[in-house]
């Protein structure tokens, strides 16, 4: 099973046009809102492909209980917290389909301690970076990666952004993955930038997406590149990253020999065999393809 640890939100996406953006000024659009969140992005584009579940935390409201069954109803297994106010984010989409993204995360960045129970079967927890830094969240997070890798499963982790990163500092941020030492890293490019060569030798599987060029992937320090299907008509670039995460993470789920989970509380015999190239390889093709849904539809599921 796939176990994402992260935001659940609602999306207010803003279609600006016909035109480019006038500042200071009004300004013609579409707006629509839907479910979003990185992490409950993954989760539903994953599901279609493997058994997934999401822990995570909403508020005590209308909005976080629509959100929740949204979300169950794309096959989702859902783990969730329920106290505060449920987050948004902003969606400002320019006429050539690229996003700007205001996030207030409210309940979602204060996601408590993860009960045992919600860990068990997991062969792979994938989180976004962000539940890494920000208090109380951060805690919870890493407790619970600590447990299931002890049951032993694999941690994915993604960059989630280069303001993140920027606003942590490229140092701390690298030294804290090194100590944290995840199986899986995938990153833009972009945020790949901000750490440089520290980012190289953070786990034994380092993707790193460049929009339509190949995607640099590193297995076990040795490189190759993959290349992107050209992607004809984009509607709108929103959770294209994450649709990635969800057919890479759903391909090594579907063909690796992952050994069986451990029951929680439990040390493992043996490590989980390593990933090897081909399997990495194919997967980040099953990721590409994944992203070329959600770049054809608008909003953050694939089409």
């Amino acid at each position: 099973m796939l176990v994402v640890i992260g935001d659940l939100l609602e999306d207010i996406v803003v279609y600006a046009g016909p035109g480019p953006v006038q500042h200071a000024t009004d300004n013609p659009s579409t707006i629509e809102r839907r479910r979003g969140g990185s992490g409950a992005n993954v989760a539903a584009a994953a599901a279609a492909l493997v058994p997934t579940r999401f822990i995570g935390r909403v508020g005590d409201d209308a909005l976080g209980r629509a959100l929740v069954l949204d979300l169950a109803a794309a096959g989702v297994e859902m783990r969730v917290q329920v106290e505060g106010r449920t987050g948004s984010v902003v969606v400002m989409v320019d006429d050539t389909g690229e996003r700007t993204m205001f996030p207030d995360r409210a309940a979602a960045a204060a996601l408590g301690a993860i009960d045992d129970s919600w860990l068990e079967g997991a062969l792979l927890v994938h989180t976004p970076a962000y539940g890494l830094f920000d208090e109380p969240m951060a805690t919870a997070v890493r407790g619970a990666i600590e447990r299931a890798r002890q049951g032993g499963a694999r941690w994915s982790v993604d960059l989630s952004a280069s303001s993140l990163i920027r606003a942590v500092g490229a140092d701390r941020f690298a030294a804290e993955l090194a100590r944290l030492s995840p199986d899986i890293v995938v990153a833009n490019a972009d945020e790949a930038g901000c750490l440089g060569d520290a980012l190289h030798g953070l786990a034994p599987v380092i993707v790193v997406k460049h929009q339509v060029r190949p995607a640099e992937v590193w297995v076990a320090d040795q490189r190759e590149d993959i290349a992107v299907d050209e992607v004809l008509e984009v509607a709108d670039t929103t959770g294209a990253g994450d649709g990635f995460a969800a057919g890479f993470l759903a391909g090594l789920l579907r063909t690796a020999s992952l050994a069986s989970p451990i029951p929680m509380g439990r040390e493992p015999t043996t490590p989980a065999p390593s990933l090897s190239r081909e399997l990495v390889h194919d997967a980040v093709r099953g990721g590409h393809r994944v992203a070329a849904g959600v770049l054809r539809s608008r909003g953050a599921d694939p089409s």
